[in-house]
């Protein structure tokens, strides 16, 4: 017992939007992403940290 699947192809045209909701969508998405920009700052700096800790003393093992 086989069920083929079938799939309807769509071709998107045109889109009519306000300018007004636009805009407003924009900057929603903009203040979305300030929180993720903090939190991948965050992370970058953990992992920055950690690198730094693991190589901190190699400067002085190859005699610099």
């Amino acid at each position: 017992m086989s069920e083929e699947k079938t799939y309807a192809r769509v071709v998107v045209t045109g889109v009519d939007i306000p300018f007004g909701a636009l805009v407003k969508l924009i900057i929603k998405v903009t203040l979305a992403s300030i929180p993720a920009a903090i939190i991948i700052s965050l992370l970058g700096f953990v992992v920055a940290l950690i690198i730094s800790f693991v190589f901190a003393g190699w400067g002085t093992v190859l005699g610099y």
